[in-house]
């Protein structure tokens, strides 16, 4: 996953009302230049797109996103998921998430959380909600506190801070919903969420090289 990341840092996160909706958005993800989805447990057509992606397209990296207790997050593993995204940091679903051999991304905000996913050995933490929590200043504030841990902010992430947010050294990458809105699936606009996608990896390419 931190391979695949290091092309193009931008995470989708996406909830599908219908689990036919995946594999022509993993699809045009990929034209794109993008190759991760992280598909959120809001919906019940969950589990059956990270299946679908996982069997069907092997050369995308799936994973479940808003998993808040272990059963979702047994479920998402049998489903296929490879990594694990969290709105919160929860030592049961993370530790439970390791001992499976999954990716681990807890939520964290503050500097007691940030220590306790630490303690745990984990280095890349996603920082939710970013928007709400003057993202840019906090977690410029944690560089030189924790100057080996890495965050993935979401939640007011999009195409106009995104270049600001990848801008930072200790931003490992960025997520967010812009290139794969409720809209753009419902109309199975899949040629504007890969034109939206290659934007994505074009600033993200431009900012870090």
């Amino acid at each position: 996953m931190y391979e695949i990341l290091e092309g193009h840092g931008v995470v989708p996160v996406i909830k599908f009302n219908d689990p036919s909706e995946a594999l022509p958005l993993a699809d045009a993800l990929a034209k794109g230049g993008i190759r991760i989805m992280e598909i959120t447990f809001r919906s019940d057509a969950a589990e059956e797109a990270i299946r679908l992606v996982s069997e069907e397209r092997p050369d995308i990296l799936v994973g479940a996103g808003t998993v808040t207790n272990v059963d979702e997050l047994r479920r998402a593993a049998k489903a296929g998921a490879k990594f694990i995204v969290s709105p919160g940091f929860s030592e049961e679903v993370v530790r439970e998430g390791l001992d499976l051999g999954l990716i681990m991304l807890p939520g964290v905000i503050t500097p007691s959380e940030v220590i306790a996913a630490k303690n745990m050995g984990l280095t890349v933490l996603k920082f939710f909600p970013a928007s709400a929590f003057n993202a840019m200043a906090t977690i410029k504030s944690y560089a030189s506190v924790f100057a080996d841990i890495k965050f993935m902010p979401t939640g007011g992430v999009n195409q106009d801070n995104m270049k600001d947010f990848l801008a930072m050294k200790n931003i490992f990458a960025i997520g967010g919903s812009w290139m794969v809105s409720g809209n753009l699936i419902k109309e199975q606009n899949w040629d504007e969420i890969t034109r939206l996608s290659q934007e994505a990896t074009d600033a993200y390419h431009e900012v870090r090289g």
